[in-house]
């Protein structure tokens, strides 16, 4: 019988046998398999009790037959078959977390760019035009980080120093966060807050509250010194709301890893814009990935052996 099955399709270009590996160096006592082949993932999964990769589908989810965790390799899982899911009680974990500390770096090295309008220092040398320009300082800004995750909480950490004032936005906002200021999503207070933002970061997760939050009003109510960086989801903001509030330079610029539609049409009026730095959803890339979703899974290998709660839960 097999312990743990790592299914077949990785993530960020990594490959799954360095995440068996891991997790083989943290399960010394368990048999971790790797399918390679469709074939091979329903045959391994028939008796596996954790299976663990980017998705697993109906069919797969049916051949499962001894399944109780299913260990999802992104932090999202709207992609996943929830309900049936649930109906057989098998218990769902994603990698919430792993991704926050290279995240957080994009995030820091966005506004920066910005701050230090580094990216017209790179057309310039493009040119091979040796010509000053204008930039900023980031000190004495302000940043309000939308969603106080694990993301979130690394962006506020990596933003000490830089004698800015932070605006956290939540849903609980009694819960307090890093910031110097938390919120809640109400609309009110969250265009005062956005009335006093410098950069904008999007870092919650996409729900009913969260999708198109970005619109027109928000920015109508942005100043025009505003900078976004979206590492959330491409549809928390309304992308023909941003291509309108870049061509009125309603602000200053964007930074998206994230974009709506995803992947971006080859013709789409953002790949155009001089003020807008556009990258293949890629912030959450880290070499170390896979050891660290190995530790949450052989973690709760442990967990589930005790019969206690399961890190990163998500079901």
């Amino acid at each position: 019988m097999t312990d743990v099955v790592v299914l077949r399709t990785g993530t960020h270009g990594l490959a799954v046998d360095e995440y068996a590996d891991a997790l083989r160096d943290r399960l010394p006592t368990r048999d971790v398999a790797v399918a390679r082949t469709p074939a091979a993932e329903r045959d391994l999964v028939a008796d596996a009790s954790v299976v663990t990769g980017a998705a697993i589908d109906r069919d797969l989810l049916d051949a499962a037959r001894n399944l109780d965790v299913f260990a999802c390799a992104y932090a999202g899982y709207d992609h996943l078959p929830m309900d049936r899911l649930r109906e057989r009680g098998v218990a769902v974990t994603n990698a919430a977390g792993i991704h926050a500390p290279s995240i957080a770096e994009q995030v820091l090295g966005s506004v920066l760019t910005f701050a230090r309008n580094l990216h017209e220092g790179w057309r310039r040398q493009q040119r091979r035009e040796y010509r000053h320009y204008q930039a900023h300082e980031l000190g004495g800004s302000t940043v309000t980080v939308v969603g106080l995750g694990a993301i979130g909480h690394a962006v506020v950490d990596r933003l000490q120093g830089f004698d800015v004032d932070t605006i956290g936005v939540r849903y609980t906002p009694s819960k307090g966060g890093p910031t110097d200021e938390v919120i809640g999503f109400d609309d009110a207070a969250v265009h005062d807050a956005l009335a006093r933002t410098d950069y904008l970061v999007l870092a919650t997760p996409l729900t009913d509250t969260t999708r198109g939050l970005i619109d027109a009003a928000a920015f109508d109510t942005l100043p025009p010194e505003s900078v976004l960086v979206n590492v959330a989801r491409g549809g928390v903001v309304d992308t023909d709301a941003l291509v309108t509030a870049i061509r009125r330079q309603s602000i200053r610029g964007a930074a998206l890893d994230v974009t709506n539609p995803e992947p971006l049409p080859e013709d789409h009026p953002l790949w155009n814009f001089e003020n807008v730095l556009l990258t293949p959803h890629n912030a959450g890339h880290t070499p170390d990935y896979w050891p660290r979703l190995a530790d949450i899974v052989a973690e709760n290998l442990s967990r589930l052996d005790a019969g206690d709660s399961l890190e990163n839960r998500v079901d």
